[in-house]
């Protein structure tokens, strides 16, 4: 998200990989897979590069690469430190005029080979820690703004324990308050879990009542027949809907820790 932000800043183009599409069996392809990659920047530039776990290819040498201490033959150890070989190569070509950026991620720097974090290659290192209060909210505002029908709305309902708004009308703060340590996709999952659960309630509720059901009957050769026809509703994830995705993510994602999740306000 971070490398696509920056992409849409500067308004150049944005090539996305992950460092695991380089591993191959064979000598040879990940180095091949490297330089077209490079080739194509250049063809797009200015533009940016952005390799995603970049420690599944750029893993030290001296810890036998990406297939090291896996018992593998040796000829796959060599086709890692080729590609690896490759990217550095490639990274040393680069300079202001060639007006490609490379950016990469990992959550293992102290596995990566030192020559990646040498001068002129990637020497700037940005540490990304958890969002706090305020950036869980921002985030989960940007993904429940893509939600059918989604109303925002302060204040919880205290009738209700663990509540997190009133009705229809959900709380951001309320859910970002009970969420700490929580990353970005995780945020991203409880939102994209209270839609599912939005869509269930809905449905279970239109098998239960005949409010959404119009029944027809009509004479079709000669014989009376029954035509239930469905009603087109479109589910609005409510407040109760963040509620039972943030303690299932809780009792799924957090085995051991309390459910009681207001307990850390």
């Amino acid at each position: 998200m971070l490398a696509r932000a920056t992409a849409a800043t500067v308004g150049v183009p944005l090539l996305y990989c992950s460092g695991s599409d380089f591993v191959e069996m064979f000598v040879g392809r990940g180095a091949s897979r490297v330089r077209k990659l490079f080739e194509r920047a250049s063809k797009l530039a200015p533009c940016i590069i952005f390799i995603d776990e970049l420690d599944a290819l750029g893993k030290s040498r001296d810890m036998g690469g990406p297939l090291g201490g896996m018992g593998m033959r040796s000829g796959s150890n060599d086709e890692a430190e080729q590609t690896l070989n490759q990217l550095l190569a490639c990274m040393d070509g680069l300079d202001s005029t060639r007006r490609i950026c490379v950016l990469a991620a990992t959550n293992r720097k102290e596995v990566l080979d030192p020559a990646l974090l040498r001068p002129g290659r990637l020497d700037r290192i940005v540490k990304l820690s958890l969002p706090d209060a305020a950036g869980r909210e921002k985030i989960l505002r940007v993904h429940c703004q893509k939600l059918p029908g989604f109303s925002e709305g302060q204040g919880v309902d205290p009738a209700r324990s663990n509540s997190l708004g009133r009705g229809k009308f959900v709380d951001l703060s309320a859910i970002a308050a009970v969420t700490n340590g929580l990353s970005g996709a995780e945020l991203e999952f409880i939102v994209n879990e209270a839609a599912i659960r939005a869509v269930r309630r809905v449905t279970a509720q239109l098998r239960n009542s005949q409010d959404g059901l119009t029944t027809t009957t009509r004479i079709a050769n000669g014989e009376k027949t029954d035509r239930m026809t469905e009603q087109k509703i479109v589910p609005h994830v409510e407040a109760i809907d963040f509620e039972a995705s943030v303690q299932n993510f809780i009792q799924t994602r957090r085995k051991g820790g309390s459910t009681n999740w207001f307990a850390n306000l």
